[in-house]
């Protein structure tokens, strides 16, 4: 394991069908002044708002609210929920909801108290907070992103079609995320399944990068069957407490810095799905399904014992008499089986996206990228293409 590195997460977690008793405890810790952060309005049907509402009452909490935050959080969205925390003099933030939910009130928690324009100092220039961070704390209702235990948070600008995350630093991770399982069981399939592979591409946007021999690609190997497994087991019964409470943790893991230890790491893939995103809005989980094995076969030749081992440790592709190339291969076949097996989207074009698009998603890709420059601008427009 080669390179020098710091692990540190400060964030807490409570798991379990039984979590959500702890919020009392935590809340104890800020403020009185909550603003309370969710989305579409899934938790007042299903129970959750007026499950931590109550809490929040007891607890002699004032409260504020943002509702509706979208699927991708929008600049305009990310100004409401400003405006409404400094007029309510926020001391904490609590995200109720799935992973935007939570890149939202992040993106929220460093910019109430910054002088300067959030998009232009965070996202363009992707400089650091120097001001007063409001403390977030998570109740996470779907898993993918892994926001819960992370500093990333993903904002849309549809006036300059980009969708660019900053991940900040540990001062703005949260400070404790409530994780019941119960909590995911009520979710349509499309969003299930589309949070099942961005947690896959999460760890595999870290494991294929670095030819040394790394535990961090053993634990990511370890991930990814687990994943694959308790996959088929909730497409069977999505109500399966064991295989969604197996996902939900392993999509923390997944994302909360430990597997990138070591690791030079590429997010080429979310780069390519972001730009998609900012053009069609689309789920996040099924822009990465629509590029992504176009990319992978493209890279494949330059990393071919990295997919030599893809194949054969994570899909149980037999080696014997076979040529690197065609394990390799065949490992991508076996991925594409179990992403058509979970129905997610295969091609852009089923996203929305035309030929006409292809060069304004190479600008788009080149600019979120930050200047590092993993692919050249004629390299990215052949990678959208055959994922038309």
């Amino acid at each position: 394991m080669l390179g020098n590195f710091e692990y540190y997460n400060p964030t807490k977690l409570y798991f379990g069908d039984e979590s959500l008793k702890y919020l009392r405890d935590e809340l104890k810790n800020y403020g009185s002044r909550v603003l309370l952060v969710y989305g579409g309005g899934s938790i007042k049907k299903n129970g959750i708002y007026d499950e931590v509402i109550q809490i929040l009452n007891e607890s002699h909490k004032e409260i504020a609210e943002v509702s509706g935050v979208m699927p991708n959080p929008t600049l305009e969205k990310l100004y409401e929920g400003v405006n409404i925390a400094r007029d309510n003099e926020i001391d904490f933030i609590l995200a109720v909801g799935g992973g935007s939910v939570c890149d939202y009130a992040k993106a929220v928690s460093v910019s109430v108290h910054c002088d300067e324009d959030p998009w232009q100092k965070y996202y363009l220039q992707g400089e650091e907070p120097t001001c007063k961070i409001v403390p977030v704390g998570c109740i996470l209702t779907m898993v993918g992103t892994g926001s819960e235990m992370n500093g990333g948070a993903v904002i849309t600008n549809h006036e300059t079609k980009l969708k660019i995350g900053h991940v900040f630093g540990e001062e703005v991770m949260p400070k404790f995320s409530i994780l019941n399982p119960q909590y995911t069981l009520t979710l349509p399939h499309y969003q299930m399944v589309a949070g099942f592979y961005d947690i896959m591409n999460h760890i595999c946007e870290q494991y294929f990068s670095g030819t040394d021999d790394n535990t961090s690609d053993y634990i990511s190997e370890g991930l990814m069957k687990s994943l694959i497994h308790s996959s088929r087991i909730a497409m069977k019964n999505p109500n399966d407490y064991e295989a969604r409470s197996n996902i939900m943790w392993t999509a923390t893991w997944a994302l909360n810095t430990l597997v990138a230890k070591g690791k030079t790491t590429d997010w080429m893939v979310h780069m390519l799905g972001q730009a998609v995103g900012a053009y069609t809005d689309a789920t996040h989980g099924m822009t990465l399904s629509a590029v992504s094995l176009a990319y992978y076969r493209y890279i494949m030749p330059y990393g071919l014992d990295k997919f030599v081992r893809f194949a054969t440790h994570v899909w149980d592709i037999n080696p014997n008499g076979k040529t690197k190339e065609d394990i390799a291969l065949e490992g991508l076949s076996a991925m594409e089986n179990w992403m058509k097996e979970l129905g997610l989207i295969m091609n852009i074009t089923d996203l929305g996206v035309n030929e006409n698009m292809i060069e304004g998603l190479a600008d788009s890709t080149l600019i979120m990228n930050g200047g590092y420059k993993v692919l050249e601008r004629d390299e990215i427009i052949q990678i959208f293409k055959d994922s038309l």
